[in-house]
Order: C-alpha cells, then structure tokens, then sequence
C-alpha cells in the first residue's frame, strides 16, 4: 500500500547447506594425487616385471637353440681350441659377431670343405650357425654379451654366476649370456639405473657328447 515500507529479512544460511572450501578441495587433490602416483608406480613396475620376464624366456630359448647346434657338431664343439671351434668365444659389443662370419647356410650358398682341417665343412657349418645365431640375440636382447667356454666352476661360492671361466672341465661348455636391464641393486652406493650385463642372466652347462 502507499506509504507502507518494505523490510528486508537476512536468514542465517542453515547448518551443513555450505559448499567446499578452497582449502578442503586443496586438500582432497593433494590426497588424489599421491593415490595416482602410487598406481602409476604400480603399473610401470609391473610392466618392468613383464619386460623381464620376457627377455628372460627368450634367452632360455636362444640359449637352448645354441646347445643343440653345439650337440649337433660334437666333433667342433669339443674341440679345445678357439682356432678349431667357433662356438667358443666372448662376443660382446655392437654388432654382435664372432670373430670370423660366414653366411654360408643361405639359401643358394654352400659351405667350403678344407680337406686339410681335420674336421672338414663342419667348421664351417659352426661358424654360420654362430653367425645368425649371435645376430639373433642382439636383436632380441639389448646389450646382449654372450660368453662360450669350458669353465670347471661357473658360479662363485656364494653361487653368484660369472663372466670369467677358468678353461676346466673340458668335455663340456658353457653358455653365459647377459644383457642390458633395470638395475634393483642399490647397496654399495651403486645408484646406476641400468645394469650392462655386469653378470649372466642365463647360465647353461653343455655336454656336446662323447669323444669316442
């Protein structure tokens, strides 16, 4: 009505109706966060595992293939000299080959025959097995180093593997192989984030067969 004044009513908001304060939402990203970072830990390390585990099966593979080449040409495998039997050898580095190579196994090629050698043409079969063998190993393991030799006592005494071999045990080799991996070994203030085939991943005893 005219005349008649108007007054305006301020209502206390009413307990619990409030939104979030820019404190609490802080809060509440901060916790998010640190529970987000926790899984992608979680999965990156789980995908390290996987990685691993991989890499390991295909080295007791390829190091299963080499036995039964070396079994398959006892005659050259049991020879003791590295100039007779081009499966002995420390092959590291890139590119990852023996010494000499041969492609003699292509398809259309066909392996010499030193009449001379004591052991004509399987020499030579060796050493392109050797060849293809190692080219395989690099491509699947990254920094592979491969070792073949007569060793008597291939572990230390706490039962650690090595790389060095002490020519024993003549009557059978021994396939060391090791590569590139995510190190987990922080003692000794050793803070590398890569171990470069420090020891062997992959060691395997190999008797060729009898010398009769």
């Amino acid at each position: 009505m005219p005349g008649r004044k108007t007054v305006a009513v301020l209502r206390a908001p009413r307990a619990g109706s409030g939104g979030f304060s820019l404190v609490e939402v802080l809060i509440s990203v901060a916790v998010l966060s640190f529970g987000v970072l926790g899984l992608v830990g979680l999965h990156l390390s789980a995908l390290q595992g996987n990685r691993d585990a991989r890499q390991q099966s295909t080295a007791a593979s390829l190091a299963r293939e080499l036995a039964e080449m070396i079994r398959g040409n006892k005659d050259v495998a049991l020879a003791a000299d590295a100039a007779d039997n081009p499966f002995l050898g420390d092959f590291s580095g890139s590119p990852l080959k023996p010494p000499t190579t041969s492609e003699c196994l292509l398809p259309g090629s066909s392996c010499p025959v030193d009449v001379n050698h004591p052991l004509p043409g399987q020499k030579e079969v060796a050493r392109a097995e050797m060849t293809d063998w190692l080219a395989r190993v690099e491509e699947a393991l990254p920094g592979a180093r491969v070792s073949v030799c007569h060793d008597g006592s291939p572990f230390d005494a706490d039962g650690t593997p090595r790389w060095a071999c002490n020519g024993g045990d003549l009557d059978n080799l021994v396939v060391k192989m090791g590569w590139s991996r995510q190190s987990t070994n922080r003692s000794g203030g050793n803070t590398a984030p890569v171990d470069r085939a420090s020891l062997p991943s992959i060691t395997l005893v190999v008797a060729p067969g009898s010398r009769q």
